[in-house]
């Protein structure tokens, strides 16, 4: 069924979703979301080549099994900047999610919370941080900043997210100004549903602004100086996030920065730039331990997640299947893109012997030049021809135990 936000479509689904791949919830989400919302999830900047390379590069590493290791039944517990979380798969932070569903970051806080993972809720929120908060009490959050020019305002936002008991800021420094995103220029996208903070602090002014107004009204200009004072008037620890070069990483940490947030914002910004997984190892090595490493963009597979716990990271976010799964099942949706994510995970981890996600940051992982790509299955139902219906190989109606194994005639 469907919501109705001033004329703006909205899911209200709340169902469990059955997939056998992440990527299988994109076209999918096309019959419940509008052309506009939709293409603003979907799409990167320019060209996209960004947008796509983000995946296709997680297959210049190369995970190595493992035999005789003499293990079963591996964990995915691992801790956080002191919270305990039942998966290292993250919800990265996105703005409105009331494009996808009508009870918005509530409902994807709800899913996040119910797989035990870390959630991240964006500036540009469409609930505010206390119904976020209030959705689930006891979750671990973490908030996305976007600085503002007007300190008062950000003044506002650091007062309310540590009363709602957030444990942490990611401060955005990569998208100062909004990529040159093709799809929301076609569609002529502006947001449809009031963000919290804007219209707490603006009023009416707050609602129906484009991605490049609500970008104007950010700083353009941010500098370590930034992140100092970020820390004192919040109180609260702050994470770098848009590093995608070493230097950067010595920058944030000579700040002060408590964390190291790996991400070119999923290709949405800088087109023509380095896939994530592709810088991570450089960054890793620049960081050193000294502070923890998230990593997100591209994002799609079980495998992504063990190659980028093994080359660096601490927690890794998943971006754009959760707003699919959202748009799809609600927080259910939410719910179930994580633990596809988990399902893939735990067969990786028991077959390279990782018992727990600390044994996974030591695994092997070698680098292979192969020529890479990122087909999907042979079984796919996109690539997959008609089964050939024969005589000989169908089932007989008769036989009870033949259940599965041919098509239908």
């Amino acid at each position: 069924m469907t919501s109705y936000y001033n004329g703006f479509p909205q899911s209200d689904r709340d169902e469990t979703l059955k997939m056998i791949n992440l990527d299988e919830l994109e076209e999918r989400a096309k019959k419940v979301m509008p052309e506009g919302a939709y293409y603003y999830i979907a799409s990167g900047s320019e060209n996209e080549w960004t947008w796509r390379n983000n995946t296709t590069a997680f297959n210049h590493f190369q995970i190595v099994p493992r035999a005789l290791t003499n293990m079963d039944n591996p964990k995915l517990d691992t801790e956080f900047m002191g919270m305990k979380l039942k998966t290292p798969v993250m919800i990265s932070p996105i703005a409105c999610h009331g494009i996808a569903h009508k009870d918005a970051e509530i409902a994807t806080q709800k899913g996040a919370a119910a797989a035990g993972a870390l959630f991240a809720s964006s500036t540009y929120a469409n609930k505010s941080v206390e119904e976020i908060a209030a959705a689930a009490p006891n979750a671990p959050r973490f908030f996305q900043l976007y600085l503002s020019k007007d300190w008062g305002f950000n003044k506002m936002v650091f007062d309310a997210v540590k009363k709602a008991g957030y444990k942490g800021i990611f401060l955005t420094v990569d998208a100062l100004v909004s990529g040159f995103r093709e799809a929301n220029l076609r569609t002529k996208f502006a947001y449809p549903v009031p963000l919290d903070f804007f219209t707490r602090y603006q009023g009416a002014k707050g609602e129906g602004q484009t991605v490049a107004q609500m970008y104007a009204s950010s700083a353009q200009k941010i500098g370590p100086e930034d992140v100092r004072r970020i820390k004192e008037m919040s109180g609260l620890p702050v994470f770098v996030k848009g590093v995608v070069c070493a230097e950067d990483a010595y920058l944030a940490m000579g700040a002060g920065a408590d964390g190291i947030y790996v991400t070119n914002h999923g290709g949405r910004e800088v087109d023509c730039g380095p896939a994530t997984i592709d810088m991570l190892p450089e960054i890793a090595k620049a960081v050193n331990h000294r502070v923890p490493i998230v990593f997100d963009s591209g994002v799609r597979r079980g495998s992504h997640v063990f190659k980028a716990l093994a080359l660096g990271a601490d927690m890794v976010g998943v971006g754009r299947p959760y707003l699919y799964g959202l748009a799809l099942g609600g927080a259910k949706g939410v719910q179930s893109v994580i633990e596809q994510l988990n399902q893939e995970l735990l067969i990786d981890m028991q077959l390279t012997g990782c018992k727990t996600i600390e044994d996974v940051k030591h695994a092997k992982i070698t680098h292979i030049n192969y020529t890479a790509d990122n087909l999907k299955s042979n079984t796919d139902p996109t690539r997959v021809k008609p089964y050939p219906v024969t005589a000989e190989n169908q089932l007989k109606e008769d036989d009870s135990d033949a259940v599965t194994g041919a098509s239908q005639a």
